[in-house]
């Protein structure tokens, strides 16, 4: 992919991403909490945090399309909004071990949901989650050998606080000494940096916009929350955290985060053995990895958070985003005469899609849901059988058929090439 193409996209796209994401008012928690002098609360340029209300006023129709979106409302107080509740706690359950009094705060609404009750000034897990695809009740508690977290807590959901392990990506601005956030969900301000400055006087310099920065700056955006990994120094007064504390958008990501290391060759918690991430929230992990990153591609090139009437909040419907940038004979690719040519299925299909082979489902989100990998490289066959990665042929399309049939198939494409797909 030519660079200069990428960022004239990059610069369109910035058009309408610029205009600074905004949020309901209805779960916001709490004020700011006044500055401490810990570094991991100090902001860049001293500028401060308003809310996303503060952005309303002059980006009232991007607020109302962002209100809209999961982002912001992956955190909602039951309480205030009853309706996102969305099993029924009155039908009794044997995983089901606690009543939606004891709910302080729900999370997630389209794979499953997640329950939270709140002791002091802390949220804590309750034991059961709500399996959206399947309707039903799983239960909710990590298991040993699984987070890098879990030995340094206790071994229930009581002893596994949400402030250090979850709250700092599905907040704004959250105080690790007070406990205090300045609203919940993924605000105007998690992506855009402090805003105190810009309200005060708007314009451009006032106010960090993502789609200006530079790649890696642009996308660690994103992959401050949608990566595993660890802080770089942890633990961080007496607790382990899960986020990266101290960064505030506008920094340098690396010098509070690293991404979950992974050796070649092994299965983990975390990763495949090819480097592929094994689990969700890994897009970060995933699209570092990838040729589309080294290029320049951001992941506002093909989603916009303030949202969009597609799946994901993708700028165009699934089966035509990638083709923004890539077509037949592009430049870009693929390199061949037709979509068909390229990818051996009628167009129209699901196997026409691009992101059929190249993100396959194969990162697990709850039970034997899976979501999208980030890597954008197709997975052959060959993977499967010496490694146990799933591939993208037999993983989901083709889940009633053996690696051989898909390396024989393969193998029958005369722009496929035979060292690709194993012997």
């Amino acid at each position: 992919m030519k660079q200069a193409y990428v960022w004239i996209l990059c610069a369109i796209i910035a058009f309408s991403v610029s205009l600074t994401a905004e949020r309901q008012a209805a779960t916001r928690a709490a004020n700011p909490a006044p500055a401490v002098p810990a570094t991991q609360n100090a902001t860049p340029n001293g500028r401060t945090y308003v809310g996303s209300l503060a952005c309303r006023q002059c980006h009232a129709a991007v607020y109302e399309r962002w209100s809209k979106t999961r982002m912001a409302n992956v955190v909602t107080d039951p309480k205030q909004r009853p309706e996102v509740v969305i099993p029924d706690f009155n039908k009794p359950d044997p995983v089901l071990t606690f009543k939606l009094s004891d709910v302080a705060l729900v999370y997630g609404t389209k794979w499953k949901q997640r329950y939270f009750t709140k002791v002091g000034n802390e949220y804590f897990p309750l034991g059961a989650q709500w399996d959206v695809t399947h309707k039903q009740w799983r239960p909710y508690l990590v298991a040993p050998n699984t987070d890098w977290w879990v030995p340094h807590y206790g071994p229930t959901n009581a002893e596994r606080p949400t402030g250090p392990l979850c709250d700092g990506c599905h907040s704004v601005n959250y105080n690790i000494q007070t406990k205090a956030v300045t609203e919940w969900n993924v605000g105007c301000e998690r992506c855009h940096g402090p805003g105190s400055e810009h309200v005060q006087r708007p314009a451009a310099t006032t106010i960090v916009n993502p789609a200006k920065l530079d790649f890696v700056h642009a996308n660690d955006t994103c992959i401050q929350c949608h990566s595993q990994g660890q802080p770089l120094s942890n633990p961080i007064q007496g607790q382990y955290y899960d986020w990266p504390v101290g960064f505030h958008q506008g920094g340098n990501l690396q010098d509070f985060w690293r991404l979950e290391e992974h050796k070649l060759g092994e299965t983990s918690f975390t990763h495949f053995p090819d480097g592929t991430a094994h689990k969700n929230r890994m897009q970060g992990n995933d699209f570092v990895q990838s040729v589309m990153y080294r290029r320049g591609v951001t992941c506002f090139s093909c989603h916009d958070v303030h949202g969009t009437g597609n799946n994901a909040d993708l700028i165009k419907p699934v089966a035509d985003v990638c083709l923004t940038c890539h077509g037949p004979s592009s430049p870009n690719g693929p390199h061949a005469p037709t979509l068909e040519a390229h990818t051996h299925h009628t167009a129209g299909t699901p196997g026409a899609e691009c992101v059929s082979c190249h993100m396959p489902k194969i990162e697990q989100e709850i039970a034997d849901v899976n979501v999208r990998s980030h890597t954008f490289a197709f997975i052959p066959p060959e993977m499967t059988d010496q490694y146990k990665i799933p591939n993208s042929c037999t993983a989901t399309c083709h889940a009633d058929k053996n690696t051989k049939w898909a390396r024989d198939t393969l193998k029958s494409w005369a722009n496929v090439s035979p060292w690709r797909v194993g012997s």
